[in-house]
């Protein structure tokens, strides 16, 4: 009896035992985890492979839960917000608690002799993600054509790289309430800007100037020291690996668009006095967006390969390409590659780094990858978008 009685006891606590792991699997699992997208409903292509922009008023900044359900995103909020396609696809970013998202409109349409012209904007917005469902809650003046932004990991500073102003924005971040600080000048056009994890070092890149310029940030104040690192040609944007130790351009090549000839990637070594260009990686025609994984064992970059060129272009392609790269230590070196839509833009992974979403401009939709060791994998499935979708990132990125 007191063998029995003993037995039904463990099999019991046993028993609630696995029921309380599995809710605490089930919570974990249903998180959500956001994934912030700008889409520009202005710009299109014609069959020459020449941008035809249109009337403004159909642009939104989506919202979507990548947590509850990987393969299955889901969109949680659509904000009638202005966003552009004529810039890197990092004009946006996530605090790292997920409680806030700044979203930068590079570029207005107005209307000259009928036809509608691009034209600098100068507008940062300020989403609150903690309220239901997520909404803008104030609008920013800052320099002309904001581009590229990052916020810092403690989450009280913000940088925005303004191309027509060769500036960058210093926003104080206090709370929800974000201001703009100070305004560093550069001396020439920058289009991305990043944070090194520990805050007291930033990345600018300086798209027709082929280089990486430094900024030291110590509190509030950041400064330009002159100091540039000469990368490839055309570098986009640029990423740092978690530990801090090396930085990744994608040098696009031709200003934005593919050409058919091959570009590469540059490897900064950020430890090294002062910091250097240590190697570049070829990957193909017109890598833009750029990722590096939360685990620091892998990066991505979109190739355009020419997918909005003209169809008669010998390097036309109907698709285009996701290149990984395996990071060891400082060496980076190809992994492999995936086919995804046409003119993927935007590049993100998950936030634990096992899948990895490419927003395809011309297919309004996301391809949605897996990361299969030092590999990526095509799981098959994509999610379609009200529109197209010219940004793309989630908070580690």
């Amino acid at each position: 009896m007191q063998m029995n009685y003993f037995s039904r006891y463990t099999i019991l606590a046993l028993a609630l035992i696995l029921q309380i792991a599995s809710l605490a699997t089930a919570q974990a699992q249903s998180k959500k985890q956001f994934l912030i997208v700008g889409l520009d409903e202005k710009q299109t292509y014609s069959d020459k492979g020449v941008g035809i922009a249109g009337p403004p008023g159909r642009d939104s900044v989506l919202i979507i839960d990548i947590g509850s359900s990987p393969l299955e995103p889901k969109i949680i909020a659509s904000l009638p917000l202005a966003n552009t396609i004529s810039g890197p696809p990092v004009n946006l970013a996530i605090n790292s608690n997920e409680t806030l998202a700044l979203v930068a409109n590079s570029m207005n349409v107005v209307e000259v002799d009928g036809k509608w012209k691009q034209v600098p904007d100068n507008r940062l917005f300020v989403i609150d993600l903690e309220a239901s469902p997520p909404a803008l809650i104030d609008t920013i003046a800052i320099g002309n054509q904001p581009s590229g932004l990052s916020i810092n990991k403690v989450g009280n500073l913000a940088l925005v790289a303004n191309r027509a102003d060769n500036s960058i924005s210093v926003l104080r971040i206090t709370g929800k309430k974000v201001e703009l600080i100070d305004t560093v000048v550069i001396g020439e056009q920058v289009s991305h800007v990043v944070f090194r994890p520990d805050g007291k070092t930033a990345l600018a890149s300086k798209f027709p100037g082929h280089k990486v310029a430094f900024l030291d940030v110590d509190g509030e104040k950041v400064t330009y020291k002159k100091y540039d690192v000469v990368v490839g040609l055309w570098p986009y944007n640029v990423a740092i690996t978690p530990n801090g130790k090396l930085a990744i351009t994608a040098d696009n090549g031709n200003a934005g668009a593919a050409d058919g000839n091959i570009d590469t990637v540059s490897i900064i070594d950020l430890e090294a006095i002062p910091p250097r260009v240590i190697d570049k990686v070829v990957v193909g025609d017109g890598p833009e967006g750029l990722a590096i994984s939360p685990t620091g064992r892998l990066a991505v970059t979109a190739l355009l390969k020419g997918s909005n060129s003209s169809k008669e272009a010998f390097f036309y392609n109907r698709n285009a390409e996701v290149v990984a790269l395996k990071i060891d230590g400082k060496k980076v070196s190809l992994s492999n590659s995936v086919e995804v839509r046409g003119l993927p833009e935007g590049i993100a992974f998950s936030n634990d780094g096992r899948y990895i979403y490419v927003g395809n401009f011309i297919d309004q939709d996301i391809s949605i990858l897996r990361v299969d060791g030092e590999k990526i994998v095509n799981t098959g499935k994509s999610f379609s978008l009200p529109g197209h979708p010219a940004s793309l990132r989630s908070r580690f990125q």
